[in-house]
């Protein structure tokens, strides 16, 4: 997942329609003077991009990683 901060104004739709609940307001500014979004727990993301679907700025890109699984 990549969110692209200096875009992100903190409107929080991402961190509440997130499923597995892995997005959080960061602590930090962008240059706008906007809180932004981070990602708090990359191996409980599921990859279900429902973030990026409801991001009003198109700031947030989902790539589904293929997971190793080890017999």
């Amino acid at each position: 997942m990549v969110i692209d901060e200096e875009r992100c104004k903190g409107c929080q739709l991402c961190v509440q329609f997130c499923p597995p609940k892995v997005l959080a307001m960061s602590p930090r500014l962008n240059s706008r003077g906007f809180y932004t979004v981070e990602l708090v727990d990359e191996a409980r993301c599921t990859s279900c991009a429902a973030c990026a679907l409801v991001c009003p700025d198109v700031v947030i890109t989902v790539f589904k990683l293929e997971r190793l699984r080890v017999f």
